[in-house]
């Protein structure tokens, strides 16, 4: 990927709104703009330069991944650091992330360097990073094989008796026979009435037959997530898991199709919270329909009730609508989907039929 563009892409942003010199801390938009893997480090951007402050751990690994950057070891503290080479430059004025630099860190810079204005600014990396690039795009695709093939596997495995932590156990060791560096999140097992729990963690509960089975899981893989959930049920189903799972089928089915180029986040969130209140079961859709995807799990974008994102061509959602009923258990159907010039694309496609194993 060429993260020189995405520098430059970034002194565009950061000209646009008067910012002479922007410090990158938050380490997934350090790794957009930098191509840095490591877990510490801090860019610092200005019009014509860009550093990159790297500790004694990382200084050979940064010099070979982050092109474009001049490496500056840090060897007496971060901040003492950066606020040596903002003196030596002159700085006036640095940015930094707010939503990503704790007030001890302020505290630390602003003593640092107190002839210095310091100036909070929200998203210039963000919303670089919520459009999607060709080779971004492809990562996810390779991630979103990663979860199709292992629910694929599960299908040939999932049996009564097995407990959900068995199971998950199973999905996430599959993930990595398949490629995956590790899974994204804590996958998501959970059976009978403990499927309305919508982030229910496994236990050593076993499958049951007449149960529903949720189970919420993606892979890591070169940087980037997937995240898919498929509900199937353990022997035949009843009317009631019939009806609820054609109803979450047909919402999903919805917001997939309504997801598209120049709506809001809210738009499509409606569509399908219209859809599932008008068959009665309104209240027991809580959460938002979906989330960017990306370098992190939840990433840039969300599609909720009140989320005012503007959807473009290269931005990869969720669609996860579900419906969660106390005491008897839950049905959710997510996906990948990636935008496009005219619509939408899955990513993950793996059946969305209901499933009795």
């Amino acid at each position: 990927m060429r993260t020189n563009s995405r520098v430059e892409k970034l002194r565009s942003a950061m000209a646009e709104a008067n910012i002479p010199a922007l410090l990158v801390t938050e380490i997934n938009n350090l790794r957009y703009i930098s191509g840095f893997t490591g877990s510490t480090g801090i860019g610092l951007i200005t019009e014509y330069d860009a550093w990159f402050f790297a500790d004694p751990r990382y200084i050979i690994q940064a010099k070979d991944e982050c092109q474009g950057f001049e490496i500056i070891p840090v060897v007496d503290g971060f901040m003492k650091t950066v606020g040596g080479l903002v003196k030596d430059k002159g700085f006036k004025l640095l940015a930094f992330e707010r939503q990503h630099v704790s007030f001890a860190t302020y505290e630390d810079l602003r003593n640092t360097v107190p002839e210095v204005r310091l100036q909070p600014v929200s998203n210039l990396v963000e919303d670089l990073r919520a459009v999607k690039d060709d080779g971004e795009i492809e990562i996810i695709r390779q991630a979103a094989k990663i979860a199709d093939d292992t629910f694929e596997h599960v299908l040939n495995i999932i049996r009564p008796g097995m407990t959900e932590r068995e199971l998950a156990l199973e999905i996430e060791w599959h993930m990595r026979k398949l490629g995956a560096v590790r899974e994204g999140f804590g996958s998501i097992v959970a059976s009978g009435p403990r499927g309305a729990l919508p982030h229910a963690s496994p236990t050593d509960k076993p499958l049951q037959k007449g149960e529903l089975v949720v189970m919420d899981y993606g892979a890591y893989f070169r940087g980037y997530n997937s995240d898919i959930t498929r509900t199937v049920c353990i022997g035949k189903a009843d009317s009631q898991q019939r009806e609820v799972y054609e109803i979450v089928r047909e919402a999903q089915q919805l917001g997939v199709e309504t997801l598209r180029p120049g709506l809001k986040g809210q738009d499509v969130d409606r569509a399908v919270r219209e859809f599932i209140s008008a068959r009665g079961y309104g209240d027991k859709f809580g959460h938002g329909l979906g989330h960017g995807l990306g370098l992190q799990v939840h990433d840039v974008g969300a599609l909720g009730k009140t989320s005012t994102t503007e959807i473009k061509p290269g931005m990869v959602f969720t669609v996860e609508p579900g419906i969660y009923i106390e005491g008897w258990g839950g049905v959710r159907i997510e996906d990948d989907v990636l935008v496009t010039d005219s619509g939408s694309e899955r990513l993950t496609l793996s059946p969305r039929e209901l499933i009795e194993i």
